[in-house]
This record gives C-alpha cells, sequence and structure tokens, in this order.
C-alpha cells in the first residue's frame, strides 16, 4: 500500500483544538491523540526566546494526496516551520487488519489501494493496535497466543466514533489504549489473526491492528533467542 501512511504530528498542547479544526478541514476524521512534554534544553529554549511547552502528539492513518494537500496548510495556515511549533512525519503502512478497519482509519479521504509497501520484505515490523481503554490484557494475551513478545502501551483519546458506527457496525468510545509490538515479520499475520480474533471489531475491546515496517533494530536479541527456544 505505497500510498497510505501512518501520520505523526507532534505540537505545543494549547494547539489542540486548532489541530482537530484542521484535520477535519482537510478531511481527516480519525486521530488518536497522547500527551506528552518537550525535552529541548533551557539554553535552547533561551536562544529562541521559548518557554519549555507540554505535547500533544496525534496519529493518523492518511493518503498520500491527503498528505500533500495537509503539508501546505501546514506551513502556510499554522506555520509548523515556526521554531518550537511542531513537526510531523510519514511511515508507510504494510498491512491493515481488514479492508473495513482501512476504510474506518481514511473516513472522509479518497482511498486507492494500490500494491503493498516496497519495505515488505523487512525483517521486523511494528504491529500497532488500538483499542478501548481496559483490555491490554486481552489484547497481549492473545499476542502471546501467537508467540508474540511483550509490548508497550500508550494512553490517548481517539475521534471519528460515528464512522467506526458505519464501517466497523461497533460503537467505540473516546479512551483508547495503543499498543506497540515489534515481531518477526514471518510471525506477523499468525499474531494479527490471534489479536482480530479475540480483541478485534467484533468483541468488546474493538480493536482494530495494522503493521509498520521496520528497516533495522537494536536491542531485541532476547526476543530472536526466545523463538529459537520455543
Amino acid at each position: 500500500m505505497n500510498h497510505i501512511y501512518l501520520m505523526g504530528i507532534i505540537i505545543n498542547r494549547g494547539m489542540r483544538e486548532k489541530f482537530l479544526q484542521f484535520f477535519k478541514e482537510y478531511h481527516i476524521e480519525v486521530t488518536f491523540a497522547s500527551l506528552g512534554r518537550g525535552t529541548a534544553s533551557s539554553s535552547l529554549l533561551d536562544y529562541l526566546g521559548m518557554e519549555a511547552a507540554e505535547k500533544a502528539v496525534y496519529v493518523a492513518v492518511v493518503t498520500r494526496k491527503t498528505w500533500i494537500q495537509l503539508k501546505k496548510g501546514l506551513y502556510t495556515r499554522l506555520r509548523i516551520d515556526v521554531p518550537g511549533r511542531g513537526i510531523a512525519f510519514l511511515i508507510p503502512l504494510s498491512s491493515v487488519g481488514g479492508k473495513k478497519v482501512l476504510q474506518y482509519l481514511t473516513a472522509g479521504q479518497k482511498l486507492e489501494i494500490e500494491e503493498e509497501s516496497v519495505l515488505k520484505n523487512t525483517e521486523y515490523e511494528l504491529l500497532v493496535t488500538i483499542a478501548n481503554s481496559g483490555y491490554t490484557e486481552t489484547i497481549m494475551d492473545a499476542a502471546r497466543s501467537a508467540h508474540a513478545p511483550g509490548g508497550t502501551v500508550i494512553h490517548a483519546k481517539g475521534t471519528g466514533a460515528e464512522h467506526a458506527k458505519t464501517f466497523l457496525g461497533i460503537s467505540l468510545a473516546e479512551e483508547k489504549e495503543m499498543v506497540f509490538i515489534v515481531v518477526k515479520t514471518s510471525q506477523k499475520n499468525e499474531i494479527m489473526r490471534a489479536i482480530m480474533e479475540k480483541a478485534g471489531t467484533g468483541t468488546k475491546a474493538g480493536g482494530v491492528i495494522f503493521s509498520l515496517p521496520v528497516t533495522d533494530t537494536a536491542g531485541i536479541r532476547q526476543i530472536e533467542e526466545e523463538l529459537e527456544e520455543e
């Protein structure tokens, strides 16, 4: 899916409402937000005449066409190039757990599914599961049943509940948990199937899952050794 991406935007927390409205204007209806804090040194902040800022982190799935249009707006309207204002980046998606999930994540955008990512031959992938709050253990139990290693959880808030009802036939809560698991590409399909079966859109967890290509890794030797032992 060369033209489907995970977009990340990190901004000052005080700009949250402005960005939510901005997303809607560019037909990005489904977003997930978490809170963070900037780590710029005090000397750099003093040089730029800025104060340390609390941050908001937004992620959304976008098409290439949406990104091209939105990027122009980021510069001309929101002045994201001003130091300390924020940053945006793209990561290509390699797979999504179901056509309806993809339609939900890209609701409002013109969707054209083409060939899979050219990075599909990577040795590892990052699985991202976004589910209703309180179902982390359900997700991880499902993943472990397919021999997945441990994961990392980030708490977030989501938008686009009405689109979940339209495309997935379920009601999703605003409070979300995002579970990140780095897995061997050869294991990806089995783990995704297990999560979709036990914590997917047909369950109370209401989980949606997709994967991102990982081009290089460090620090996961233990994962490889555990797999070899199994």
